[in-house]
């Protein structure tokens, strides 16, 4: 490697004989360090493993990247000891990580915590006691699991036996997918019910043999799902579907953007490509924005596939992830579902990658190791040899720039199964149109008689507004003081039912109290309305109607799934939510979506404001109409001329990528140019303004700077200025090419890490949020 060997010199012990190894452990530091391997566990001391060392007087876990080298006359420290049974990584996933880690300008160590499964919290504290070490590793708790049925060939199925062998077409399928499977076996549950039946057959009696393993539960497997048979694809679905399974079957890498409208179908594709993938013996990984929102499609899954998936996500235990992940290394389960962080998921023989709704914000990880999960699920699939289809109803405008330039392939699905028509779509211009008889403003005239016909007509209702809480701001009548938070740069939002006012940065809370805190007059008053308050609005407009309200607020623990259930089976007539009620669901019953308020991100201080406008707008209004009634929308604005509004209402994607990359070409902004954003952050503001000034003027004196290869914009503060505690500087670089970005990136990076007094800052490669 490049970066100079360090070496662990605290205390020193006797001098082993051993090879010597390079180890990232989770510090912000971008080299390694080198330690000795004991002859007694050289064998399992492997690039990829998970080991435990010391480390100026305590044990650390680290992972072993590589041959380590020490100085001439430095005595180099010895590993402890292995703490799994395997290598997490296998020596591909090692290198992705590495690559990403060189991409994204973070410490490679901090990159494989954050990609490696939980150590058990215990773990070290045993080793330090002389607890469980060796080739075996430390243990944690057994995580629940359950009973499955695999199919598994025997020693006499071999390639000279089956071509001998008459078999039928089923049989001869099943066996040609236990030829190619990882360790020659199925999950029976994952096969369909034709090859199933094949399995009675005495012809396969001797090439094939029932076994019994433990799988690992969570709660998306708590209920029986009934299973599902794949379905006729329809002829856009075919045509999609046979593009992605040809490279797939030829093992060529390959990359699709599959631009299908909102209920055209695009989940049958994606489980058709994986049939395909795991017929071949490969594994497949599916990403999703946030699995807590998508129980829906863990469902579809197991409906599928039966229950040998792995399902990660936040939620589960530390046994629970160390089960699903050793599942997946070994390669007993094949298929891997989850959110941004799935995409380090040892999937074995990675043959294709999904990622369904690829040009949603929440694929970027905001803090730490600051990566995109979409642009790493192209990179591991490029180096797998892999398939990755990225899949969305309004794709993001660096995807489809990719796609007119041929590095994507592009899938196009224009149309809903069984002719299904795209809802009608209509503006509410809120600058002419008043409020109807509950005398609240977002909820227009020509809203309310849409929901009371809606109701009359035995259809549901969703009503869109991405605030919640009662009211974004409390204002006081008598001295005109907005009720901020003492640590941060915002307003405190009003929960009227928990009675708390509360910051939605840092999370502070404060007794909800009609006197002001700074006149103490008792004339507070509410302005603006989030979900909270809507809710009640609606109660009190229609009485009779069963109302349910889906947020942050509510939507803990099981709510969420016991909330959209209640939906599907008709036991609510309106449900309010915020962008949680766009994330993909499919509500068959829902005839009417309301926009309260288009505008909302529209003029946010962000380049992609007009872009994640249409989106949300699109992605909602694709609710509606997904079941045999047709589907109306209105989407209440004051901006009814805008270009993002418009295309919404004409349902086109094209025009609307048109007139914005032109603004962004304009500009020099992604997809016409790269982006690195410095941020600082300090208690004192002096500070903070002081460190990035001193940022920017060394950058300013690069000379891909003075030769107007790269442009410095900045510094500046925040959008919000303070969060707990901290103000907030920073500046952006800015480039049509990657390489000089990159290396003016570097300087700074370099001068941050050799100290930049009581301030923080942080390097973010290809920035999705600019607040």
């Amino acid at each position: 490697m490049s970066e100079p060997v360090q070496t662990e010199l605290l205390p020193r012990e006797p001098e082993e004989q051993g090879s010597i190894v390079e180890i990232a452990l989770p510090l912000p530091v971008a080299h390694g360090w080198s330690y000795r391997v004991p002859e007694a566990l050289r064998e399992a001391v492997v690039p990829g493993a998970r080991v435990a060392v010391p480390f100026r007087g305590r044990p650390m876990a680290g992972i072993v990247i590589g041959a380590g080298a020490a100085p001439e006359g430095v005595k180099l420290r010895s590993v402890l000891g292995v703490l799994d049974e395997l290598p997490l990584f296998d020596p591909p996933l090692l290198a992705f990580l590495r690559q990403a880690a060189d991409y994204y300008l973070h410490p490679i160590g901090e990159v494989l915590r954050g990609a490696a499964p939980p150590l058990p919290s215990d773990a070290l504290t045993r080793l330090k006691r002389g607890g469980l070490l060796g080739e075996r590793g430390i243990q944690g708790a057994k995580a629940k699991t359950r009973r499955a049925r695999f199919v598994q060939r025997t020693s006499e199925a071999t390639e000279e036996t089956l071509a001998a062998r008459r078999l039928g077409p089923h049989q001869r399928t099943l066996m040609t997918a236990l030829m190619r499977a990882e360790g020659g076996e199925l999950p029976i549950e994952s096969l369909p019910p034709e090859q199933r039946n094949a399995l009675k057959s005495k012809t396969l009696a001797d090439l094939v043999h029932l076994i019994e393993r433990e799988v690992s539960l969570d709660r998306y497997f708590s209920g029986p799902v009934e299973r599902d048979a794949e379905r006729v694809p329809t002829d856009e679905q075919k045509i999609a579907i046979d593009a992605i399974i040809q490279p797939l079957t030829a093992r060529e890498r390959a990359s699709f953007l599959l631009f299908g409208v909102t209920g055209s179908g695009k989940t049958e594709v994606y489980l058709q490509a994986i049939a395909a993938a795991l017929a071949l013996g490969r594994g497949a990984l599916v990403l999703v924005p946030e699995i807590a929102l998508t129980p829906q499609l863990v469902g579809r899954f197991r409906a599928r596939f039966g229950d040998t998936i792995a399902v990660l996500h936040s939620g589960l235990s530390e046994p629970e992830r160390a089960a699903f992940w050793r599942a997946l290394r070994r390669g007993t389960v094949k298929i891997a579902i989850g959110a941004r962080s799935a995409v380090f998921a040892p999937v074995q023989d990675l043959g294709l990658i999904v990622v369904d709704e690829e040009h949603d914000g929440s694929y970027k990880q905001e803090e730490g190791f600051r990566y995109h999960a979409r642009d790493l699920a192209l990179l591991r699939a490029h180096r797998a040899n892999a398939v990755v289809v990225l899949g969305s109803a309004t794709p993001s405008l660096e995807s489809f720039d990719h796609a007119q330039k041929g590095t994507h392939t592009l899938l196009t699905m224009n149309k809903r199964p069984l002719e299904r028509p795209m809802p009608s779509i209509e503006l509410v211009d809120l600058g002419c149109i008043g409020a109807g008889p509950s005398g609240e403003r977002l909820l227009s005239v020509t809203l309310h008689r849409a929901i009371e016909q809606t109701l009359e007509q035995g259809g549901q209702a969703i009503l869109f507004l991405n605030r919640r809480g009662f009211a974004p701001s409390m204002r006081c009548a008598a001295c005109g003081e907005v009720e901020g938070c003492p640590s941060c740069s915002v307003t405190l939002v009003a929960h009227l039912r928990a009675r708390v006012l509360r910051c939605h940065s840092c999370d502070y809370a404060a007794q909800l109290s009609e006197a002001c805190s700074k006149c103490g007059e008792p004339k507070l008053e509410a302005i603006g309305a989030g979900t909270e308050r809507l809710e009640g609005t609606l109660e009190a407009a229609f009485p009779s109607a069963r109302i349910a309200r889906l947020d942050r607020d509510v939507a803990q623990g099981g709510k969420l799934v016991e909330i959209l259930d209640r939906v599907r089976s008709g036991e609510v007539d309106i449900l309010i939510g915020t962008q949680m009620v766009t994330k993909g669901h499919d509500l068959p019953g829902v005839t009417l979506v309301g926009v309260l308020l288009a505008d909302q991100s529209l003029f946010f201080p962000d380049f992609r404001a007009a872009e994640r406008t249409y989106q949300l707008l699109s992605q909602v209004a694709g609710r509606a109409g997904r079941g045999d009634k047709p589907g109306r929308v209105l989407i209440q604005t004051f901006q009814p001329k805008h270009f993002a509004v418009l295309a919404a209402r004409d349902h086109d994607y094209l025009r609307f990528v048109e007139m914005e990359r032109a603004a962004r070409e304009e500009l020099g902004y992604p997809p016409s140019g790269r982006l690195i954003a410095v941020r600082v952050d300090a208690e004192d503001r002096v500070v903070a303004e002081r460190t990035c000034a001193m940022l920017a003027e060394l950058a300013q004196q690069h000379p891909d700077v003075l030769r107007g290869a790269v442009e410095v914009k900045g510094p500046a503060p925040a959008p919000i200025e303070r969060i707990r505690n901290r103000y907030r500087q920073r500046l952006f670089l800015r480039a049509a090419a990657r390489k000089p970005l990159r290396a003016v990136a570097i300087a700074l990076l370099e001068r941050i890490e050799q100290g930049i007094g009581e301030a923080r800052a942080s390097v973010d490669v290809d920035p999705v949020s600019m607040l």
